[in-house]
């Protein structure tokens, strides 16, 4: 399909987000259509694309940070206005949102929220929390098209934003991607793949509170109480020593296993025997539809919102309700002892898939 039009992307992202990743997936996708893509860049922030395709090009805004960059987006949006902006996440929203305001300019606008907004507002200080559900109220109406990852989020949203539902529009994240099977082909080096003969529980995101790792690890003790397993757990983050401190608490220190930061996660879920995710709150659960793509059965929290969507209300991996030691244990027992077959898995992941994401997007955005 060859679509025609220009884009800009204004995001600001820390390098290496999911929004990033989102972006980097996108772009040259967009650019393959036919679409000219504008990057507009704020310096020392991403997305940061490797081999640049010949149709997207970066504008450098002259500032470090997004709340300086304002009268830059200003005079681009003045100079030389796409049929379409899109930006993501809340602080990078509002600012496209005013300079459009500001600049008089026909550019549409495309905002995006990736987050389940009240859950996560519900961790946050009273003045985070309203400054951003003011921005949202005030601001997010001015949009032309509003993206968001999941229904549940969407749902949300329209809650919390006290605006119609059908002004929200649900467009997955693009995380299965077309080098999937060379990079599970690749080596992974951990000293328990030689031994399969031991199932291996697999965990993978930011030690931290919102992932609830600590849940996880529970959770295996008991499974270890029935039959031996391990757990690994890639990622890094605050919590580390606590978990490892847990974990040998629960006596099983030598089963435990958390690496850091792991650059290619697929090899190592190719290897493993479940999947489990713990978190407390998420806007899509990239590594859900991941772990499916892979072909990796899936122990999933039933937390808003994502899980249950990709998992399709449980038929391709179990759901368990959040914080739950106990539930997720018996989990991720009964896979173990009836896991499903990874074809049926991989099936359940082509919704995701770059490509037809990146369309779905072109026809969100009405570029075409």
């Amino acid at each position: 399909m060859t679509r025609k039009g220009r884009l800009a992307v204004f995001a600001a992202t820390s390098g290496h987000s999911g929004v990033d990743r989102n972006l980097k997936n996108l772009i040259p996708v967009f650019a393959a259509r036919g679409v000219a893509v504008d990057l507009l860049n704020v310096r020392g922030h991403g997305p940061l694309l490797e081999d640049l395709p010949s149709r997207v090009r970066v504008i450098d805004l002259g500032a470090s940070h997004v709340n300086t960059c304002f009268p830059a987006l200003v005079r681009y949006l003045r100079r030389e206005p796409p049929p379409m902006l899109l930006s993501d996440k809340d602080k990078v929203n509002r600012l496209a949102l005013l300079a459009r305001r500001f600049a008089g300019a026909p550019t549409r606008i495309a905002v995006r929220l990736g987050i389940h907004v009240s859950t996560n507002l519900a961790e946050r200080g009273w003045l985070d929390r309203t400054i951003q559900t003011f921005s949202i109220r005030r601001f997010y109406p001015w949009a032309d098209v509003i993206l968001v990852p999941s229904r549940g989020v969407a749902d949300d949203l329209a809650a919390l934003g006290r605006m119609p539902r059908d002004k929200i529009s649900v467009v997955p994240n693009p995380v299965v991607t077309p080098e999937l099977e060379k990079l599970l082909a690749q080596p992974a080096a951990h000293a328990w793949f030689a031994d399969p003969a031991v199932p291996i529980v697999l965990g993978v995101g930011e030690l931290g509170a919102r992932k609830d790792f600590e849940t996880l690890v529970r959770a295996v003790a008991l499974v270890r109480q029935e039959r031996r397993c391990r757990l690994l757990i890639l990622g890094r983050g605050k919590q580390r020593d606590m978990l490892v401190s847990l974990g040998t608490g629960l006596g099983y220190g030598d089963d435990l296993s958390l690496p850091g930061f792991v650059a290619n996660p697929y090899a190592y879920m190719s290897r493993c025997s479940v999947f489990a995710s713990s978190s407390r709150f998420e806007g899509f659960a990239n590594v859900v539809a991941e772990a499916l793509a892979v072909g990796i059965p899936v122990v999933a929290t039933d937390c808003p919102s994502g899980p249950r969507e990709i998992l399709e209300n449980g038929r391709h991996g179990r759901l368990v309700p959040v914080g739950d030691p106990v539930a997720m244990a018996e989990a991720i027992k009964a896979t173990l002892a009836d896991p499903p077959k990874r074809a049926t898995l991989q099936a359940a992941a082509s919704r995701y898939r770059v490509a037809q994401v990146a369309d779905e997007y072109l026809r969100a955005l009405d570029l075409g």
